[in-house]
């Protein structure tokens, strides 16, 4: 858990990113909204990486004090004002304030989503969007994210073009809908029932919606364009409505049910969207667990350092993790080491000719069996 210099992300752009499934290019959602999600294949090197993982986290485990400290020294570096100017120039242009759900949280300048003209678009609304790329290395086996706020009603033309710009298969919703009970955290900008929503620019069909027994809303979304011979877009969208705004979750489990949906998700199709009502609690959240499971599933035993992720992603959108005090980081050691634990034990248990071959196990990282409630982070 050592620090050291914050590595520097760049942007990609709308055209790198793009990627297609199968020989057909074709991404089809439907697959991922089974009730169970799939299984996952895990090889036998994952296996070990989670076995190295797992002597290591229970190392750090044993001294929680050292893990508050680094938290703590973590919460203590506030941006100043300064700063904000800054790093943030373009979200404080006055065309741009009135797109930004919250005066304190605004994306950098170096990071952040830049959309582009296209021909359609006769009153293009400018190029920004409240969201930063987010990204744990350069990996080709690592998904990359988009952290954005919940989308405003003056904002969803932008919000979809996005989407359709960079190619996003997916959608992590982290929030509820605006209603009597809750307004101002985030706007209905999506199609939530069987059926079409037209837009100025696109139309947003919905082509399936269920709800799993985990309180998960899945829809597949057919995003279109309205323009002659434009290409239709297939777009799983993923919402978790009851985890509360400045709380944490009662069960981790939801979280990891949605990761053993995005994890069959290929990386190269595109970035995968993560908002919840500001786009940095519950999202650095979702966004840190996601990329350290994949990170260990690759050998990279520095995802271990949780306090180096936030910091990471720190650099790269304000505010990401909001609760990292010292009890919520040890639930997220907590959360890894379980999981890893828990792999090793179903390897243990598979018969002797299955070891040396791909085997299908739900993974524990995601399974749990943590035992407990509470803070991801």
């Amino acid at each position: 858990m050592t620090g050291g210099p914050v590595p520097v992300h760049s942007a990609p752009s709308s055209s790198s990113i793009a990627g297609t499934v199968g020989s057909s290019g074709f991404f089809d959602p439907a697959g991922l909204c089974s009730d169970p999600p799939p299984s996952i294949r895990l090889s036998p090197d994952q296996l070990k990486h989670c076995s190295v993982a797992l002597a290591t986290l229970k190392k750090i485990l044993q001294n929680p004090h050292k893990i508050e400290l680094e938290f703590d020294l973590l919460q203590n570096k506030r941006f100043t004002k300064q700063d904000v100017v800054r790093k943030c120039s373009v979200a404080l242009q006055s065309g741009n304030l009135s797109k930004n759900r919250y005066t304190d949280v605004l994306p950098y300048d170096s990071s952040r989503v830049i959309l582009n003209p296209t021909k359609e678009n006769e009153h293009f609304n400018g190029d920004y969007i409240n969201a930063n790329f987010i990204s744990a290395g350069i990996s080709d086996h690592l998904t990359r994210f988009i952290a954005t706020q919940g989308p405003l009603l003056e904002s969803f033309e932008d919000f979809w073009e996005m989407v359709k710009q960079f190619h996003c298969p997916a959608i992590v919703m982290l929030t509820a809908v605006d209603n009597p009970k809750m307004m101002g955290k985030c706007a209905d900008y999506f199609q939530t029932e069987n059926g079409t929503r037209e837009f100025t620019k696109l139309t947003i069909r919905n082509k399936l919606t269920r709800k799993t027994e985990s309180s998960l809303i899945l829809c597949c979304l057919e995003v279109k364009k309205k323009v002659p011979h434009e290409s239709s877009m297939s777009v799983l969208h993923i919402q978790y409505p009851d985890w509360p705004d400045h709380g944490v979750p009662q069960d981790t489990a939801v979280v990891r049910e949605i990761l053993k949906r995005t994890y069959h998700i290929p990386s190269h199709l595109g970035p995968i969207i993560v908002h919840c009502s500001a786009g940095i609690g519950r999202t650095g959240t979702y966004c840190v667990i996601h990329s350290t499971i994949q990170r260990i599933l690759i050998g990279d035993m520095s995802s271990l350092d949780l306090s180096k992720t936030v910091a990471d992603f720190r650099s790269q959108r304000m505010g990401m993790v909001q609760t990292v005090t010292g009890r919520g980081a040890k639930l997220g050691y907590k959360l890894a080491l379980d999981g890893c634990k828990g792999l090793v034990t179903s390897w243990r248990r598979c018969p002797e000719s299955w070891r040396g071959k791909r085997l299908t196990v739900m993974t524990s990282v995601l399974e749990g069996n943590c035992g407990m409630q509470g803070s991801l982070l």
